[in-house]
């Protein structure tokens, strides 16, 4: 899908913990409608990433613009007010609440009742699953259902972005394929996405865009397919 507008850009971030840097200078962009993805080894920078851009760290330099304006050094809650929502690595729920009330909880910044009966039925359209588990606790959702669950809470706050971050970690084979069977027809709902993914195959089968990062910088950008077929990339990231 061809993006109409830069809604993310990236630019020459420097961030990490404390005084390790992690991200030498690491940019990138994200058009509207887009799903990007971002891939590359173990400690490449990937996950730290998005949690910069989201604002759970504050980089050292740099710039980062949401739909022109720049957000770099706003709060997490800013960020999310601004539209750019996050799925942490990890399938994060809320186990002693049900599906319900985790749904509900990811639309505390929506103010409106009818909207937010509308992101219901959206995401309960989207995952059948999770209609049929509503009154289900959390936590005794599989693996994969929690993972649908932490996208369908994002979903709920009506982002302009969803960031997800390893949304296939510790899936099987099957509920792999269906996450990123949801994540194709969340986009082609109209839905801009950035994925971080260790999958890299499946990330950049699906990836309007890819991003390859090696010890915190840019590697490789390009198409996904492209990417899928470059000799250099396959050797070096796709194990072949």
């Amino acid at each position: 899908m061809a993006a109409n507008r830069m809604l993310l850009q990236v630019r020459d971030i420097h961030a990490g913990y404390d005084k390790l840097e992690i991200l030498h200078g690491v940019s990138l962009d994200v058009g509207l409608g887009e799903l990007i993805c971002i891939i590359g080894p173990n400690g490449s920078g990937k996950s730290t990433t998005l949690k910069t851009i989201t604002g759970f760290l504050c980089p050292k330099s740099g710039h980062i613009a949401f739909d022109g304006k720049e957000i770099l050094g706003l709060d997490c809650d800013e960020i999310l007010k601004l539209g750019l929502a996050y799925v942490p690595q990890g399938r994060i729920v809320f186990p002693q609440m049900t599906v319900m009330e985790n749904l509900e909880l990811g639309a505390y910044i929506v103010k409106s009742s009818a909207k937010i009966k509308e992101m219901l039925d959206r995401v309960c359209a989207l995952f059948p699953i999770l209609a049929e588990r509503r009154h289900q606790k959390g936590g005794t959702l599989s693996g994969g259902e929690q993972q649908m669950l932490g996208i369908g809470r994002a979903l709920m706050s009506e982002p302009r972005m969803i960031l997800l971050d390893e949304p296939s970690l510790g899936l099987s084979p099957k509920f792999v394929t269906l996450i990123y069977e949801k994540l194709r027809e969340m986009q082609q709902q109209g839905e801009t996405m950035l994925v971080v993914e260790q999958n890299a195959v499946k990330a950049l089968s699906v990836a309007d865009r890819g991003y390859v990062l090696e010890l915190g910088r840019n590697r490789f950008t390009g198409a996904g397919q492209e990417l899928l077929s470059d000799p250099e990339v396959k050797r070096l990231y796709l194990g072949g």
